[in-house]
């Protein structure tokens, strides 16, 4: 059994979340955190940082997937219109470097550590802790969230490879 490195990425214009995860024999955290652009710089400058800081992730860990957090409709037509926009400079990253990407709801993500798709931001955060034996809970929440994104993408990716071992994973 090969190694997989999966990249997390909680996407928004204020704060975007990362977390990278190793899955071998166990699971390893190798990184998380957060993209934070300063909060006065237009849009554009944001995007570009996030999109910039990305790729260095990706050129970091050399990730065989990257899931993202699947955009939800927000009230504010605005709002989801920046949030997608984050995403897309995610989705972009990774297109450029020809890797895969999936894309979960953040109830899945939830449903994958925790057991529980309307489980808190706490609950996914204490969860990170016990399954990634951590001294602390992953801050910020962004980031937390990104790493159960990864492994969500890992399970997904591992039952795939269950259900049909032609694809040599």
């Amino acid at each position: 059994m090969h190694q997989e490195i999966i990249l997390g990425i909680d996407p928004g214009t204020r704060i975007t979340g990362y977390g990278v995860i190793a899955f071998h024999a166990s699971m390893q955290p190798l990184d998380f955190g957060c993209i934070r652009p300063p909060p006065d710089l237009p849009l554009a400058m944001r995007y570009k940082i996030i999109f910039e800081a990305i790729e260095a992730l990706i050129d970091k860990f050399s990730p065989t997937a990257v899931a993202i957090e699947s955009q939800f409709v927000l009230k504010n037509a605005q709002s989801a219109i920046k949030l997608g926009m984050a995403k897309g400079m995610a989705l972009l990253a990774a297109a450029r470097r020809g890797i895969a990407v999936y894309e979960f709801a953040p109830t899945q993500a939830k449903l994958a550590v925790v057991g529980r798709g309307g489980a808190s931001k706490s609950q996914v955060q204490k969860m990170m802790q016990t399954l990634l034996q951590l001294p602390h809970p992953p801050e910020p929440e962004d980031a937390s969230d990104a790493l159960s994104l990864a492994i969500c993408c890992f399970h997904k990716l591992r039952s795939e490879a269950c259900l049909n071992p032609s694809k040599g994973r």
